[in-house]
């Protein structure tokens, strides 16, 4: 790819950026006004991107690679992992969350895992490692991609968000809440797989 083409196509992602982190939904930004907090022409930017929701799913999908990078980097292990990686998912949403909160979808969250939404599986390779040796520390059974569905519902964008501004909790202590919460529910979502009953 070209340096011009590459460096439109960057400028296209941050300004969508900008504009999703203070508009009240993917309705209220077109491909025009990204193009012109972009500084780039409205043609250029439908070269790159056919939709407003291309334009976020890149979005997203640069800082799921954030997040894998600095898992890959990480030499903690177990529930260790889990939480640093934790505490780096909560600081990336503190610093771009609100323009994550505006993905939606009619597909349930495993639906668009396993059919490879790519916003979606570069987060789940970045905490493939953590989940699965932080439950092997837990001597609960792998459960495959079960493990990011229960994180999801937890770290979601939307209910770290939620957590910081309406409780009031510093994004270390709703990550390390939130990480004890996923423990303790991948253990409960597990106790079938244990043979336990109540």
């Amino acid at each position: 790819m070209r340096s011009d083409t590459k460096r439109n196509r960057r400028q296209l992602i941050q300004a969508a950026g900008r504009l999703f982190a203070t508009s009240t939904g993917l309705a209220s930004v077109s491909m025009s006004d990204i193009a012109r907090e972009a500084e780039i022409s409205p043609a250029t930017a439908y070269r790159h991107f056919a939709s407003v929701e291309e334009v976020l799913i890149a979005y997203r999908y640069g800082i799921g690679e954030r997040l894998k990078e600095f898992s890959d980097e990480q030499r903690s292990s177990g529930v260790e992992l889990l939480r640093d990686v934790d505490r780096r998912w909560v600081e990336l949403v503190g610093e771009h969350g609100w323009s994550m909160v505006h993905t939606r979808s009619p597909e349930g969250y495993l639906a668009r895992l396993r059919s490879g939404a790519e916003y979606l599986t570069v987060q789940a390779d970045a905490l493939e490692r953590p989940l699965r040796e932080a439950i092997e520390e837990l001597g609960l059974p792998a459960i495959g991609d079960e493990a990011m569905f229960l994180w999801n519902i937890l770290l979601d964008p939307r209910e770290i968000l939620d957590v910081i501004n309406t409780v009031g909790l510093s994004e270390k202590d709703a990550a390390d809440r939130l990480t004890d919460t996923f423990l303790g529910a991948v253990g409960g979502w597990c106790k079938n797989e244990r043979g336990g009953t109540d």
